[in-house]
C-alpha cells in the first residue's frame, strides 16, 4: 500500500515523444518485443525496502490509469497523431504483469519491463517519474528541498528578466523531476517568462495550453537492431525513412547519436536533410557537432538558417546561452533542458535511466558519441555493432 499519494495521475503525464513513437509501433511493428532494464548511474544510492514497496505501490496504481476524453480530444488537437491510434490509446492501458522491480541486498534497484514494444515502450518516463520522486521525498527532507529548489527557480526567472540569458527553451523535465507538484510550478513559473515557450510533458502543455515538443529517442533507432531483415550499420537509415513516411514531414527533427553522429550523417542524404527540419544533439562537444552539422547543410546546398539544432544535453543555462552565443548567427538554435529545472537542489540529482536492451531477444545497443553513455547487456554485441559501423564509414558504403 502506498504512504505517499499518487505520483502519475494522468497517462499524459509524459514525454511526447512517447506517444510519438508508440504510433510508429502501433502501424508498423506491432509483432516486436521489447526489454527495458533500469540503471542508476549514481554510486552509493541505497533503495530501502520501505523505497521499493513504495515504488511498487505507485507501479499498481500506474496500471489502473486510462486515458479519459479529454485527454484523447487534446491529443486529437495535435495534428500529427493519427486517429486511429487514438482510438487504439482510448483501450489502451499499462499491464502491470509486464512490469519486474525489487530491491537487491546491496541497495540496488531492479526494475524490468518485458512486453510488446508498441506497449512496455510507454512505461519508461512513468517509472523514472515515480522512482525518482519516491526517493527524493523518502530520502530526504521533502520541504527543505522544494524550499531549496525555488530559491533556485527564482534566481533563474530574475537573470532571465535581467538580460542575463536571452535564449529560448523547452522544459525537458519529467524523467528527473523533484515530483509531480514541482515539475507543475517549475513549467508555470517559467512560461509566464516568455523565455520557456513549451515543455515535453503532454499533460503540463495541455493544462497551460503551449506547445508539446518533442519527436523520437535513441530506442526508436535501436528497435530497428532487431527487426528481422535490417542490417545492423542502416538502422539509421530505415528508423529515418519510417519516421519521415509515417509523419509526412510533420515532427521532423533527427536525433543524431544512436550509432554516431558520423555514421548518422552518411544516411542524412539531400532528401533527408531537406525534408528534416532539424537535428537534435544529446552527446559529446556541442560546438564541434554543431559545427559538423552546418558544414553538413552546406555541403548538401542547403542554408543551414533554415534548419535548427536543438540541444538537450545536461544543458544548464549558462551552457545553453554559450551555446546559442556560437551558433545564435548561423543556424536556428532551441534547447530542451531538464534536470537542471525540475531537479535542481544542493543535494544533486539521481542520474537514473530505464533503456531499451532487447526487442525479440536479441540485444540492441546505443553507440552514443559519447562512450560513458552507451549502456548495452552484451559487450560482445556492443563490439560487433561498433566494428559493422566503422566498416560501413570505412568503406564508404
Amino acid at each position: 500500500m502506498m504512504k505517499l499519494g499518487p505520483i502519475i495521475v494522468s497517462l499524459l503525464d509524459t514525454d511526447l515523444y512517447k506517444l510519438n513513437m508508440g504510433m510508429v509501433m502501433f502501424h508498423k511493428h506491432t509483432n516486436l518485443n521489447g526489454t527495458y532494464i533500469f540503471k542508476c548511474r549514481n554510486k552509493d544510492i541505497v533503495f530501502t525496502e520501505e523505497m521499493v514497496n513504495e515504488i511498487n505501490g505507485q507501479i499498481d496504481h500506474l496500471c489502473t490509469l486510462k486515458f479519459n476524453d479529454e485527454e484523447l480530444e487534446y491529443l486529437n488537437s495535435i495534428p500529427f497523431i493519427k486517429s486511429d491510434y487514438i482510438e487504439f490509446l482510448r483501450i489502451w492501458h499499462p499491464l502491470r504483469r509486464y512490469v519486474t522491480c525489487h530491491g537487491n541486498p546491496d541497495g540496488t534497484l531492479t526494475l524490468r519491463v518485458d512486453g510488446p514494444m508498441f506497449s512496455v515502450m510507454q512505461f519508461e518516463i512513468y517509472l523514472l517519474e515515480i522512482v525518482n520522486e519516491v526517493y527524493f521525498r523518502m530520502r530526504y527532507n521533502y520541504l527543505n528541498l522544494i524550499e531549496d529548489a525555488k530559491n533556485r527557480l527564482q534566481k533563474k526567472i530574475d537573470d532571465i528578466k535581467n538580460g542575463v540569458y536571452t535564449f529560448k527553451f523547452a522544459e525537458f523535465g519529467c524523467r528527473r523531476r523533484l515530483s509531480r507538484e514541482w515539475q507543475d510550478h517549475v513549467v508555470e513559473a517559467l512560461l509566464e517568462t516568455g523565455a520557456c515557450v513549451a515543455t515535453s510533458n503532454v499533460y503540463l502543455a495541455m493544462k497551460y495550453n503551449c506547445k508539446p515538443m518533442g519527436t523520437y529517442a535513441h530506442e526508436y533507432v535501436q528497435m530497428y537492431q532487431g527487426v528481422p531483415g535490417v542490417q545492423l550499420a542502416y538502422t539509421n537509415k530505415i528508423a529515418m525513412e519510417e519516421w519521415f513516411d509515417e509523419f509526412q514531414g510533420d515532427n521532423g527533427t533527427a536525433l543524431t547519436d544512436t550509432l554516431g553522429t558520423d555514421i548518422f550523417l552518411r544516411d542524412f542524404n539531400k532528401l533527408q536533410t531537406m525534408c528534416y527540419t532539424g537535428v537534435r544533439h544529446d552527446s559529446g562537444d556541442p560546438f564541434a557537432w554543431g559545427d559538423k552539422i552546418i558544414s553538413h547543410y552546406e555541403k548538401m546546398g542547403i542554408d543551414p538558417k533554415t534548419k535548427t539544432l536543438l540541444f538537450s544535453d545536461s544543458l544548464n543555462f549558462d551552457r545553453a546561452q554559450a551555446i546559442y552565443d556560437y551558433f545564435k548567427d548561423r543556424v536556428t538554435v532551441k534547447f530542451g533542458i531538464g534536470t537542471f529545472l525540475t531537479n535542481d537542489t544542493e543535494v544533486g540529482s539521481l542520474n537514473i535511466v530505464i533503456k531499451l536492451q532487447y526487442v525479440n531477444g536479441h540485444p540492441v545497443a546505443k553507440l552514443s558519441d559519447e562512450p560513458g553513455k552507451t549502456m548495452c547487456q552484451d559487450p560482445d554485441y556492443a563490439d560487433y555493432l561498433k566494428r559493422a559501423v566503422e566498416y560501413r564509414l570505412k568503406e564508404g558504403i
